[in-house]
C-alpha cells in the first residue's frame, strides 16, 4: 500500500540538506506519511516478533533529539569517555564525521532519519562453571560468550562447528526486519550487532530491558547480564504511550564487580577499556605494557586468554538468575563447546596456525588473531606458577612477533623468580 501519490511526490521533492533540524523534520514527516497506512509499532508487536525470531527479549525506544537535555547528556558522556583515553586503541569508537562529531555519540549524527531503536536480547547463560570457581593451575579461561558452536555436525563424532553470535543475531534481526516491513509497511532501517553508531546498552535501558550496572553491563532483573544485544534502527515513530518505563537501578550499594576486577578497570558505572582484561586480550595488538597505575595488568590477566567474565561472575543478580534462566544449550546456534571450558594451556599452545583456524574460524576468538592468542597464552603460563611451561616460553621468547616475544620473556622471569623464591624457602626450612 502506497501513500497518496501527491504527498509522496511532494515529500521526495523536499530538500533535507538545509540543516540538521530541517533534516530531522523531513524524516519525521516521511515516516508519518508512510506509517499512517500500516500497523503501528508497539512494544507488544516487537516482543512477539523478537521471540519468533529466536530472541529472549525485545523492546523499542525512541531516539532522543540531539538538542534535548537527554541527547546532550549522552553525547557529552561518550565524548568524555573517549577523550579520557578509555577507548584504548579501539579507533572505531573514535570515528567522527566531517564536523568532528563522534558517530557513536548520537544516532542522528550518522542517520538523521532514525526515529526509533528496536533492541533485542539473546540469553547466553549456561550451567557450566564460572571463571571464579576453582580450577587446575594449567587451565586457561575463554569468556563464556565465545564458547558457542552450532549444534550441527557435518558427520557423526565430529566436533561442533564454531559459531559467532554476531552472525547468529544478525540473521535473526534480518528476519525480524522483514516481518516488520510486512506489518508496518515501507520504512528506513538498519540492523547491527556491535557495529552500529550507538551504544546498545543505552537504548536497551531506554527500551525497558534492564538497567546499566556498575560493571557497565546491561542487567535484567530476571536474566542477569548474560545477554547478547542486537538493534534495528528504524524511521518509524513511537506513540508516547508505547514508551517503556526505564528499569530501576538495583545495584544499590553493591561494589562486588568493582572490587573483583584484577586490573582496576572499573569505577561505578564506568569502565576504562584500556585496563580491561577483555580489551587487553582481544583488541590490544602487539605487546601489553606493564601499566603506570594499579600494578602490572599482565599479572591481573591471570589465566584469561580471551576476554574476561569476572565482573559478571561475581554479580549477585547473575547468581539469582542462574537457577531461573534457560541455558544457552537450549539454543542450537549458541550451544557451548565443552572443549573450550577451562581448556588446558598445553593443548591451546600446541595449536598451529592451521589448528587455530579450524577451531576458531567463525568464532569470536578469531578476533584476537593467532599471534595475539599465543601472547595471551604466554601471560597465562607466567601466571600459572608451573615450571613445565618454561621450555615453551624459552622458544616463544625468540619469536619474531614482538608481542609474543615480550610476553614470553615476562612470563619466564615471573616463573624463574618464583622458582628461586621457592628454593630459598625450602633451604630456609
Amino acid at each position: 500500500m502506497q501513500p497518496p501519490q501527491a504527498a509522496k511526490r511532494e515529500l521526495y521533492q523536499a530538500s533535507p540538506s538545509v540543516g540538521s533540524v530541517t533534516r530531522r523534520a523531513f524524516w519525521r514527516l516521511r515516516a508519518s506519511l508512510w506509517q499512517s497506512k500500516f500497523m503501528a509499532l508497539t512494544q507488544s508487536l516487537v516482543g512477539e516478533l523478537a521471540q519468533q525470531a529466536g530472541f529472549t527479549l525485545g523492546g523499542i525506544a525512541a531516539i532522543p533529539d540531539s538538542a534535548t537535555a537527554e541527547g546532550k547528556q549522552e553525547r557529552a558522556r561518550f565524548a568524555a569517555w573517549v577523550e579520557a583515553g578509555s577507548a584504548g586503541e579501539m579507533d572505531y569508537l573514535k570515528r567522527a564525521n566531517d564536523h568532528g562529531e563522534l558517530l557513536r555519540a548520537s544516532v542522528h549524527t550518522a542517520f538523521p532519519w532514525a526515529q526509533s531503536v528496536i533492541v533485542c536480547a539473546a540469553n547466553y547463560s549456561s550451567h557450566y562453571p564460572l571463571s571464579t570457581h576453582p580450577s587446575a593451575p594449567d587451565a586457561a579461561w575463554i569468556a563464556r560468550y565465545a564458547w558457542s558452536g552450532s549444534g550441527e555436525r557435518s558427520a557423526p563424532g565430529e566436533a561442533q562447528r564454531p559459531s559467532d553470535y554476531h552472525k547468529v543475531l544478525l540473521k535473526r534481526l534480518k528476519a525480524m526486519e522483514s516481518a516488520l516491513h510486512e506489518r508496518c509497511g515501507d520504512f528506513e532501517s538498519r540492523c547491527y550487532v556491535d557495529t552500529g553508531p550507538l551504544v546498545e546498552r543505552v537504548y536497551a535501558r531506554y527500551a525497558g530491558l534492564g538497567w546499566t550496572g556498575k560493571n557497565t553491563c546491561l542487567l535484567n532483573q530476571e536474566l542477569g547480564s548474560w545477554l547478547f544485544l542486537g538493534v534495528i534502527l528504524t524511521s518509524l515513530q513511537i506513540a508516547s504511550q508505547e514508551l517503556a518505563m526505564p528499569a530501576e537501578d538495583r545495584c544499590g550499594s553493591c561494589t562486588r564487580c568493582i572490587d573483583a576486577c584484577p586490573t582496576q578497570a572499573l569505577t561505578p558505572y564506568r569502565m576504562d577499556a584500556s585496563r580491561c582484561i577483555a580489551y587487553l586480550t582481544i583488541e590490544k595488538r602487539g605487546a601489553i605494557p606493564p601499566g603506570d597505575i594499579g600494578g602490572d595488568p599482565r599479572e591481573g590477566i591471570g589465566r584469561n586468554v580471551f576476554g574476561c567474565d569476572i565482573c559478571q561472575d561475581v554479580c549477585p543478580w547473575n547468581k539469582r538468575a542462574g537457577a531461573r534462566t534457560v541455558p544457552a544449550a537450549a539454543d542450537p546456534e549458541l550451544a557451548p563447546r565443552e572443549a573450550l571450558i577451562n581448556p588446558a594451556l598445553d593443548w591451546l599452545a600446541s595449536m598451529s596456525e592451521r589448528d587455530f583456524g579450524e577451531w576458531f574460524f567463525g568464532s569470536p576468538v578469531k578476533r584476537a588473531r593467532f599471534d595475539g592468542f599465543r601472547r595471551n597464552l604466554a601471560i597465562a603460563m607466567g601466571n600459572s606458577g608451573l615450571a613445565h611451561f618454561i621450555p615453551t616460553l624459552h622458544e616463544w621468547s625468540n619469536a619474531p612477533e614482538d608481542g609474543l616475544a615480550q610476553a614470553a620473556a615476562w612470563a619466564l622471569r615471573r616463573l624463574e623468580n618464583r622458582a628461586s623464591a621457592d628454593a630459598e624457602t625450602r633451604t630456609a626450612s
